[in-house]
């Protein structure tokens, strides 16, 4: 057996299914040994794209999703999506295949140190040899997962790929889903390895009585490490209980039902000012399972005291005010809450619904023509309840992340911590090759679909079917709307003039849409086609003027 092939091996035994990226010579070696294994490679047509679709899988799954990528412009390309891994917190196994060992010093075609460019977007990068390959990826494969979950780089010569393997295929060391992994180039270490001691269970019990009997209006957030929790239920039964209001992160959309009477919307999206309005009442602030990643806390929480509940403390700072912050097990730690006895509070039932109430209108401004509000209530309307939208970056992350409600978890799918565009639509295909029974549609700005267009050949090839709706508005909406607020001149922002749609993209059939009813036709076409789909949808860019920010 090659090394290639144990590493083919010990992809499939932790449950790999797929592994996403472009062939390259030194790429050809691992291509081979997937070819007679169950793991299948996946052709992208960027090596940015085999990123985003690893980080979605890995999201879905909680299986490493895996990527490769040839030596060079190959890796480089792939950073920005691994990096989507590293800040959204998603468990993916980065290979970069490498030229021959001897060749790794000197300055030649291609050639850059893959472990220095890696090293501050994983959580570890290892340079893999002839001797060491089966225990380098089985403890890759642990590090991937383990809390908190993101990336780990293995960099492979393509001489120590076809060489004999050394032993046995090692297993997964035991208890690795907990601890990190010892490899051969470490990387900026995980918030976790400078975590305190946890405290037990009874110690954040008691904190958090304590806290909630000083308090008249608690309220709780949530966030992107409560999207790994198993015991959501518990935290709804803590809520019922309490009668407490609560809010999310983009990430945690779902968690929690948003169809719930106490659901307040979403921090720092849109119409933003109307969500901080209801938090500015709070005096004190139940963080489960928040990550500042998305946001930090001094851009909200103000003077409000924060108790923060999760696996990691968070990172201080002298504007917040901490009256717990500690990390440990948190399913445990919210399982424990549920003995909590309730205690009155001030909230009524009549604000919060008014709350909901205003927060609706407002996203959905009186004036202009066919807007990005019109399409989600459309969409939202025609997509089951378990039906999965991704979506990517820009202005309407924004009124996406706010308007569309879901009850269920990762049934919205974007990127919050890295915030690149271009994930829609690799995020959308590989959600359908995650889930192929349910229904999956992408949303994208006309300025994403520009930059990942080439995946509709991805999508076409197997039959994905997945509608990509273009949100074609003519404009980069939110650098428009930035550019406004600052006063600046409107520069490098337009995308030229309106093109009538073409009757497809690589073979992949497209319809336009100029109004509400053409539009709500051209989902219901999309969804019931066997196939990929691109539905160009021509809206007005100026609500999101009234909407973004506001």
């Amino acid at each position: 057996m090659t090394n290639v092939e144990t590493i083919v091996r010990m992809l499939e035994q932790a449950g790999v299914r797929w592994v996403f990226g472009i062939p390259s010579g030194p790429v050809l070696p691992l291509i081979e040994a997937l070819g007679r294994s169950p793991v299948e490679f996946v052709l992208t047509a960027s090596e940015t794209s085999a990123g985003f679709m690893a980080t979605t899988v890995g999201q879905l799954t909680g299986v490493p999703g895996t990527c490769a990528a040839t030596v060079g412009p190959g890796a480089t390309n792939l950073t920005t999506g691994v990096g989507c891994a590293w800040l959204d917190c998603a468990p993916v196994l980065a290979i970069t295949c490498n030229v021959s060992s001897p060749w790794l010093q000197r300055r030649i075609q291609m050639r850059i140190d893959h472990n220095a460019l890696f090293r501050p977007l994983t959580k570890a990068t290892s340079a893999l040899r002839a001797d060491d390959v089966g225990e380098r990826v089985a403890e890759a494969l642990a590090l991937a997962t383990a809390e908190p979950p993101g990336p780990v780089h293995l960099d492979l010569p393509e001489d120590v790929g076809v060489a004999p393997s050394a032993g046995e295929t090692p297993a997964r060391p035991a208890g690795s889903e907990s601890a990190s992994a010892p490899v051969s180039v470490t990387a900026t270490p995980t918030p976790a390895s400078t975590a305190p001691s946890a405290p037990d269970d009874n110690e954040a019990r008691a904190a958090l009585a304590a806290a909630l009997s000083r308090s008249r209006r608690p309220l709780v957030m949530t966030g992107l490490t409560f999207t790994r929790s198993d015991a959501t239920d518990s935290l709804l039964r803590f809520l019922d209980a309490h009668q407490l209001p609560f809010v999310s992160t983009l990430h945690a959309k779902g968690c929690l039902p948003e169809s719930h009477p106490n659901w307040g919307g979403v921090i720092g999206r849109a119409r933003r000012t109307d969500v901080q309005r209801l938090l500015d009442r709070a005096d004190l602030i139940v963080a489960v399972g928040y990550d500042p990643i998305e946001i930090n806390y001094e851009e909200w929480v103000g003077e409000t005291p924060v108790f923060h509940l999760s696996t990691m403390p968070a990172e201080t700072d002298p504007r917040v005010r901490f009256v717990f912050n500690r990390g440990g097990d948190l399913d445990s730690a919210l399982r424990c809450l549920e003995d909590i006895p309730p205690a009155a509070n001030d909230w009524t039932a009549g604000e919060l619904a008014d709350h909901r109430m205003r927060l609706e209108r407002e996203l959905r401004p009186d004036g202009g023509g066919f807007a990005a509000h019109d399409v989600l209530d459309a969409l939202r309307a025609a997509l089951p309840k378990d039906g999965i939208l991704a979506y990517d970056v820009g202005a309407h992350t924004h009124q996406i992340a706010t308007q569309w409600h879901t009850d269920l978890p990762k049934t919205l799918l974007a990127t919050n911590g890295w915030s690149s565009m271009g994930f829609g639509m690799p995020a959308a295909y590989a959600a359908k090759m995650v889930h192929p029974e349910r229904a999956v549609v992408g949303v994208v700005g006309d300025g994403c679909f520009q930059m990942t267009a080439g995946e509709l050949a991805l999508a076409r090839r197997r039959n994905l079917a997945v509608p990509i709706i273009v949100l074609n508005d003519g404009w980069l909406g939110l650098m428009k709307v930035k550019q406004e607020r600052r006063e600046f001149p409107l520069s490098g922002v337009s995308l030229g003039g309106r093109v009538d749609s073409p009757p497809h993209y690589f073979g992949v059939p497209c319809r336009g849409a100029e109004n509400l009813e053409e539009l709500k036709a051209a989902i219901q076409w999309g969804l019931d086609l066997d196939g990929p789909s691109v539905i160009e949808a021509f809206i007005d860019v100026e609500p999101y003027s009234v909407t973004v920010f506001d």
